[in-house]
């Protein structure tokens, strides 16, 4: 285990100041270890786990860190690359042109009212700051930095894209979600506090979880696996080395009305 956590620091260039945190952290990696083998050994599940980028977490400190919540469009080219948020957390379906827009001046400015920058916040009150800014500026020419920074006004006049409004989905209701997916990409809010969300890998996701929203995610597609199991396609934000190249695959159709993981809770999409 200690020669499995060392190759794990070289990959993920991961390195301890102090001893005492290193003896840590190789505890906590072989708990976690443990727990994704006797998982994955189980085989009674359709997707894996796999030992991530956050494998020296407890999953309370990984909640803690990177949840902060208060078709395939991919293939039109409306969805951008996956990203990673760090610690912190329309246009071109109307414009014909794929932009990276910037995250951090949403970070930096819309972080006085219920959004609270690197604290947190909901995608539809993001929206209101959009539209009420006149729009958002290019990720190249306000980049994102992972923390909460000090506004840039000699760069915020030069918005690349802008919305007009945004639309709720009506909750607890995956068609109507599926419905407005078939026009564009969805924000929505899931629970993804559990360790197994934690250490996804791929396949369809069917693991427990409840419907305490605390992350938000995109929804850009929807199919059906090999074994016939629906699901949503779903962008994260944790770098392209968690899950499926930065998506997972989550179970569509559950007897849950409020979908799995919440996912069709708190929907919402900014029309052009």
């Amino acid at each position: 285990m200690h020669e499995r956590h060392e190759e794990w620091m070289s990959r993920y260039g991961q390195v301890y100041k102090e001893p005492q945190e290193r003896e840590k952290r190789l505890r906590i990696f072989k708990e976690n270890v443990n727990y994704i083998d006797a998982f994955n050994n189980a085989a009674n599940k359709p997707y894996k786990l796999g030992v991530n980028q956050f494998a020296d977490l407890t999953n309370e400190e990984f909640i803690g860190t990177r949840n902060r919540f208060k078709v395939d469009w991919r293939k039109k080219g409306a969805v951008t690359p996956v990203k990673d948020q760090g610690q912190c957390g329309i246009h071109a379906l109307s414009a014909g042109k794929l932009i990276s827009l910037s995250e951090q001046e949403l970070v930096d400015y819309d972080s006085k009212s219920v959004d609270q920058g690197c604290e947190g916040g909901l995608m539809h009150d993001a929206f209101k700051f959009i539209i009420q800014n006149h729009g958002l500026n290019t990720e190249a020419n306000y980049q994102y930095q992972g923390v909460d920074g000090k506004c840039n006004a000699n760069v915020i006049a030069n918005d690349a894209a802008t919305i007009t409004g945004y639309e709720d989905v009506p909750a607890n209701n995956e068609k109507a979600l599926q419905k407005a997916m078939a026009n564009q990409p969805v924000s929505v809010a899931i629970d993804a506090s559990g360790s197994d969300f934690q250490f996804y890998e791929n396949g369809v996701f069917t693991g427990s979880c409840g419907t305490d929203l605390d992350h938000g995610v995109t929804t850009v597609g929807c199919g059906v696996s090999d074994d016939g199991t629906e699901y949503w396609l779903v962008k994260n934000s944790w770098g392209t080395q968690w899950g499926e190249e930065g998506y997972i695959r989550m179970q569509r159709g559950v007897a849950s009305q409020e979908g799995l993981c919440g996912i069709a809770m708190q929907a919402s999409y900014p029309t052009a």
